[in-house]
């Protein structure tokens, strides 16, 4: 079947499975040269993509164990990030890192050590994994946590799934008081602005800022701050303390087609902006967890506006002192190009984990572009500002970056490699991207 990550751009012909059991994995192995798993389609490239065997984990999705007074949780990682929330939330937990989307599997969120809008304090997903069962390429199932095959523990989060096949992961969740969120939100008029206000809130639980990135001149940078902490049981109405269970919000729009042509164009995008900066008023609000960590969730197929070509995410990581002469130059490139980006969003990263995890120290942003060729093209101005800055790009998000960014990025990849290669000599385990970027 023809196959994509999320933002659509690659797709090719792979052969596929359905993951059943591990006795199951044993017969797998031996009917394909190599294979990588499949969550639930959310990393956006060409990462869960293999032509020879794409393995589908979503079936394998049971709940193991669920300590109440804990909050420790075991589950199969083809479950649901969106049932997991089912299933704690109105037992008073929460994952203490959540992406910016619900619908992806516990496997994708390890794979790719996922990152929220409070990684400056809280660090990525992985921090909270206990433990995790891969299955290696030989077949052998072993247990990994940071006492037990520490260093292929540590390779796993962020590895894309190019350790092994992930099985099962204890997780560590955080207590909250309710289901709702306590939300500030900001008009900021410039870039230099914006980054003295997360400084000013560095102790803020959540931040996150949308930024009009065709903005220019004096008003560069324009954006909306959007802070939040989880809201304490006295800060709600009481028509709000009803909300005994989670807010299970379908979504609202749907993009039922797959349209021949983007609707996302300079103009639309300029008109977009100018207009979201002027709704999002300044104010403090009480909000369901949903609209606050998942508000594109709210439309069904979304990554369908941007036509049958797909589109580019091109999220990036800037650290240290460089940050915002960084930050300015890419925003300049982005305005120059006149196609601006339909989704630009800035948080501030704390220190991340080891290998291939993509968080460190300083910011990052996100943009999305269509896949058009001239595009494509265009993208490799962002890639020499990174290089310029010794920045790194999300591998979770990336279908195009050439080998040698990521060789410059990430400081331990030949540490990865050699460790792949004692797991798994023969590349067993291989994604389309791995084979893009020689990992």
């Amino acid at each position: 079947m023809i196959l994509s990550g999320w933002g659509r751009y690659p797709a090719m012909p792979c052969k596929t499975r359905v993951f059943r059991n591990v006795a199951h994995f044993d017969e797998v192995l031996a009917q394909t040269s190599s294979l990588i798993a499949r969550g639930n389609g959310r990393s956006y490239g060409d990462a869960a993509l293999n032509p020879s065997m794409t393995l589908f984990m979503g079936g394998y999705d049971r709940f193991l164990m669920f300590d109440k007074n804990s909050g420790l949780i075991e589950c199969e990682t083809g479950v649901l990030l969106s049932d997991l929330l089912d299933l704690v939330v109105p037992h008073g937990w929460f994952p203490p890192v959540v992406p910016g989307t619900k619908f992806v599997t516990i496997g994708g969120l390890i794979a790719a050590d996922v990152h929220g809008k409070n990684h400056h304090l809280c660090g990525s997903f992985g921090s909270y994994v206990e433990s995790l069962r891969l299955a290696l390429a030989d077949g052998q199932v072993i247990t990994c946590s940071r006492s037990e095959n520490s260093q292929i523990f540590a390779a796993t989060l962020g590895g894309m799934g190019l350790t092994g096949i992930i099985l099962s992961a204890q997780i560590r969740l955080q207590r909250i008081s309710t289901d709702m969120i306590a939300e500030t939100i900001i008009q900021v008029p410039s870039l230099e602005a914006l980054l003295t206000l997360f400084e000013e809130h560095s102790q803020a639980t959540y931040s996150v800022a949308w930024i009009d990135c065709l903005s220019r001149g004096r008003n560069a940078g324009r954006a909306i701050l959007m802070l939040g902490e989880h809201a304490k049981s006295e800060q709600l109405s009481d028509s709000q303390k009803y909300s005994k269970r989670p807010v299970k919000t379908a979504p609202k729009i749907s993009v039922p087609i797959e349209l021949p042509i983007s609707l996302i164009g300079k103009w639309s995008i300029k008109l977009f902006n100018e207009l979201y900066y002027r709704v999002q008023r300044p104010r403090q609000h009480i909000l369901d967890y949903n609209r606050f960590f998942f508000p594109l969730d709210a439309v069904n197929n979304w990554n369908r506006i941007y036509g049958r070509r797909g589109f580019i995410q091109y999220q990036c990581v800037v650290g240290g002192d460089d940050s915002p002469a960084a930050l300015r130059q890419i925003l300049n490139f982005v305005s120059e190009t006149g196609y601006g980006a339909f989704l630009a969003v800035l948080k501030k990263l704390g220190p991340g984990n080891r290998f291939m995890s993509f968080p460190m120290e300083g910011y990052t942003i996100t943009l999305d572009f269509p896949a058009r060729p001239e595009m494509l093209g265009k993208l490799n101005g962002l890639d020499a500002i990174l290089s310029e800055h010794r920045g790194r790009i999300y591998l979770a998000k990336d279908a195009r970056a050439p080998r040698e960014l990521i060789e410059n990025g990430y400081p331990e990849i030949e540490a990865f490699r050699k460790l792949r290669q004692s797991i798994d000599p023969g590349k067993k385990i291989r994604s389309a991207l791995s084979e893009r970027l020689g990992l």
